[in-house]
């Protein structure tokens, strides 16, 4: 009797679940393990993708979350109508709240409207409030609608009585007023890309917006960063997805692939980064990996810079 309970113990271990376990574990002590230095110039970033649903809003405030961890000061600014990046960050943004609509349309300095997150004095918000979804036809007859938004963060990281390390602007999924206001602000491009049949559909159509903004308003902008979301590893066809998009821009994908979760799923719903709720989850843990990738690009980047110069 106690040979065949051995061998089923064995089995037991040897499981899919078990092995699943076993690498979440060490992916883990690996991340605290991690040190990054942040003593570069800041660096602004647009996340936007025209295809709604492929996890925009959530790459945005959770990748915020995790700089922040990192040692980051952060800055996420909303400029989405709906306001779904503030409410994960724990932020008020009722129609009484001074908001990015004021920036864009009244010329409020940032620092006027900038919240600090409860989940860490590292994560700052500048808020998206109702007002936000008349701003694309108040904008319409404004003198410089399209660098409002570069102005002011211009000048919030010039005055700013504390370093800030990375901007990441959550656009709404449009090409209007208020998405090139977003990318004429930034220097880089991150493209959450959803593992999924039609992935790369309006891909190239997106990338054709941008070459037009580099020409005509903003030629520091951009692509440096694809995160690949939704990943679930046991279909045929998120692996083919993933394959295509990494054989199309092998420069650009992060090696860290974020899972479908539970977890960051419901993060929201309690006013919360993933992070903050479960941060020793698969999707955490996977939001932290792709937070540590692009905070080191940062760092070569910097030191190929200074190396040039």
């Amino acid at each position: 009797m106690a040979e065949p309970e051995s061998g089923r113990t064995s089995l037991t271990f040897d499981s899919p679940l078990a092995r699943e376990l076993a690498d979440l574990s060490s992916r883990r002590r690996a991340l605290d393990a991690v040190s990054v230095d942040f003593s570069g110039d800041p660096r602004v970033i647009t996340v936007s993708n025209q295809k709604g649903g492929v996890g925009k809003t959530t790459t945005t405030v959770n990748l915020a979350a995790s700089l922040a961890s990192l040692g980051a000061r952060v800055l996420v600014i909303d400029l989405d109508p709906q306001g779904n990046a503030s409410t994960a960050l724990g932020v008020p943004h009722s129609a009484d709240v001074p908001s990015v609509y004021d920036v864009l349309i009244d010329q409020f300095p940032l620092s006027d409207i900038v919240q600090e997150s409860p989940e860490s004095p590292n994560l700052l918000c500048a808020p998206s409030t109702i007002h936000l979804a008349g701003a694309e036809i108040e904008l319409v007859s404004q003198v410089a609608r399209e660098h409002r938004l570069r102005t002011a963060v211009e000048d919030y990281l010039a005055t700013s009585e504390q370093r800030v390390d990375f901007v990441l602007i959550d656009c709404p999924p449009s090409l209007g007023l208020l998405t090139i206001n977003a990318f004429t602000a930034a220097h880089e491009l991150l493209i959450p890309i959803q593992c999924e049949y039609y992935a790369l559909e309006g891909l190239s159509q997106l990338l054709g917006s941008v070459s037009m903004i580099q020409k005509h308003l903003n030629n520091r902008l951009h692509l440096s960063t694809i995160l690949l979301t939704m990943y679930d590893g046991r279909t045929r066809l998120a692996q083919q997805v993933a394959e295509e998009v990494r054989s199309h821009f092998p420069n650009e994908v992060l090696r860290a692939v974020i899972p479908r979760s539970v977890r960051v799923s419901e993060a929201p719903s309690f006013g919360q980064t993933v992070i903050a709720y479960d941060g020793q989850s698969a999707g955490a843990v996977a939001y932290r990996e792709a937070a540590v990738e692009i905070a080191r690009r940062a760092s070569s980047t910097t030191q190929d810079n200074k190396g040039e110069a």
